[in-house]
């Protein structure tokens, strides 16, 4: 049985997936400081430690001790907004703590490390969808720390044949039975959504309704955390080391997803028209064309319906998040 050491499995993605990994047959042990993430969020079949990457010493000799088979990395700071007015957050816990990881991993002999990226590291698209060879020219810190730390992987599969995978997904959305989004403060769209319908919020701030683009919303390529958790299992079987794009490679604006939720709700979404955010693309939709050939992904949930939907179930049955 492979012995699969998950950072940030209390968090929404990291959950999900542990969940996944579990019910496939693998061993989980989860590492989060519980900045962001629930410890109510971890699975109970996996084990878990709380501890923070900062602690290099700490998680090398985690590392060294327990001789992880593979390494998913999921334990990052993701808010584009935060990361234009304070760089230095992001840089210290998304690169130097990753790098802390890194070192773990080769110290403990992993032979695998997946590594949970993003399209931020594109920035403004050259074309869309884009694909994995596209220019990365990031337009703000997170999507920039995010591709430093690819680089760095490069690096140490060429120097210590650790192979590595950088799976760089958009918009992560939807939920499991037992696992959904909870951040404090929310910031995701589907969520913040289904919390206006519910009464959570008043309103939802629509951020820029001038992007060129067909209704002036922004668009983005959003895909189901299962369909995400799939992809992860898989890619500890990759062919090689690189990097995978995942989505469903359907742009959706936020209209579309309001009207969508309004569908699924069967309620109208009271929102409000408010400035663009700096650092956010007008459009990312992604060609997963290589992820499906090359690790037989194949996503389970295309519609923005079915997506929104699965969340919805899970804010009714927790209406309070994990703290129930």
């Amino acid at each position: 049985m492979e012995h699969i050491l998950v950072t940030g499995g209390a968090g929404y993605i990291g959950s999900a997936c542990v969940e996944y990994l579990l019910d496939m047959g693998y061993k989980v042990t989860v590492f989060d400081a519980l900045i962001t993430g629930h410890r109510d969020a971890v699975d109970p079949r996996a084990e878990f430690i709380e501890g923070h990457l900062a602690d290099r010493d700490g998680i090398i000799e985690l590392c060294r001790k327990r001789k992880f088979d593979a390494v998913m990395h999921f334990a990052a700071f993701s808010l584009v907004g935060e990361s234009m007015k304070n760089p230095s957050k992001y840089f210290v816990n998304n690169l130097c703590c990753a790098v802390n990881l890194a070192d773990a991993a080769v110290a403990g002999g992993a032979r695998h490390f997946v590594f949970s990226s993003t399209a931020a590291t594109f920035g403004q698209p050259e074309r869309v969808p884009i694909r994995e060879n596209d220019r990365q020219q990031p337009i703000n810190p997170y999507g920039e720390s995010k591709l430093c730390f690819e680089k760095v992987l490069r690096w140490y599969s060429d120097i210590y044949g650790m192979k590595y995978t950088a799976l760089r997904y958009f918009n992560a959305a939807g939920a499991t039975g037992l696992h959904g989004e909870d951040h404090r403060p929310e910031s995701h769209l589907i969520p913040l959504i289904l919390q206006t319908v519910r009464g959570k919020r008043d309103k939802l701030m629509l951020y820029g309704d001038d992007y060129p683009t067909p209704d002036g919303s922004c668009i983005r390529d959003y895909i189901h955390i299962l369909d995400l958790a799939q992809a992860h299992e898989l890619a500890l079987h990759a062919p090689r080391s690189g990097h995978y794009n995942l989505g469903t490679s359907n742009g959706l604006s936020v209209l579309e997803i309001i009207r969508a939720a309004e569908r699924v709700t069967g309620k109208k979404v009271n929102y409000e028209i408010a400035p663009r955010r700096p650092g956010d693309p007008a459009s990312l939709i992604a060609c997963s064309d290589l992820a499906r050939a090359e690790l037989n992904w194949k996503p389970r949930f295309e519609s923005a319906d079915e997506i929104i939907e699965s969340a919805w179930k899970w804010q009714l049955k927790f209406p309070d998040g994990y703290a129930n």
